[in-house]
C-alpha cells in the first residue's frame, strides 16, 4: 500500500493544476509547470499521476476538449479556430483527441449539440449582453474624440 501523500505535496500539485487551468490556452511546458510546483519534470509527472489519476498532459488535453465542447455549442467559429483558441497546435491531434474523449468528431458534436436549438449568437452580441462593453460613459458620449475646428482664415 502506498503511504498517504504529504499535505505540502498536495498543495503543490493543486497550485500546478490551478496554473494549468488558468493558462490552458497558452502553450504549456511540463517542465515549466513542474518548476512552479518545485519538482523536476519526471518527479512532477509521477506525483501528478498519483494524485489525480492522469498525467499532466492528459489532464490539460481533457480540459481543453471540455472548453472546445462549450465553444462548439455556443460560438459561431470554425473547428480550426476553436482548435487554436483552446491551445492545440494541430487540427489532426485536436480531432483525434476530441473523438476519443466524446465519441464523435467536433463537427458531429456541434451538429448534435445544436439540433433543435436556435442558431448560435455572434460573439459581439454576447459581449454586449454580458456587459463586455464599457457602460460607464454617458449616453451620447462618443468614443471618437473630435477636434475643434480650426479658426477661420482671415
Amino acid at each position: 500500500m502506498t503511504p498517504p501523500l504529504d499535505v505540502d505535496v498536495l498543495r503543490r500539485m493543486r497550485l500546478a493544476r490551478d496554473a494549468m487551468d488558468r493558462d490552458w490556452a497558452d502553450p504549456l511546458d511540463v517542465a515549466a509547470v513542474a518548476a512552479r510546483a518545485g519538482y523536476s519534470r519526471y518527479h512532477f509527472v509521477r506525483l501528478f499521476s498519483e494524485v489525480y489519476g492522469e498525467t499532466p498532459g492528459a489532464y490539460l488535453a481533457r480540459r481543453r476538449i471540455e472548453r472546445a465542447q462549450d465553444l462548439l455549442r455556443t460560438a459561431n467559429l470554425t473547428v480550426t479556430e476553436i482548435c487554436v483558441l483552446v491551445g492545440f497546435t494541430s487540427l489532426g491531434t485536436f480531432c483525434t483527441r476530441f473523438k476519443r474523449q466524446t465519441g464523435m468528431t467536433p463537427t458531429e458534436f456541434r451538429r448534435h449539440a445544436r439540433a433543435g436549438e436556435p442558431s448560435s449568437i455572434p460573439g459581439c452580441f454576447v459581449l454586449f449582453w454580458a456587459g463586455g462593453f464599457r457602460g460607464d460613459r454617458p449616453v451620447g458620449d462618443s468614443a471618437i474624440i473630435e477636434k475643434a475646428a480650426p479658426p477661420p482664415a482671415p
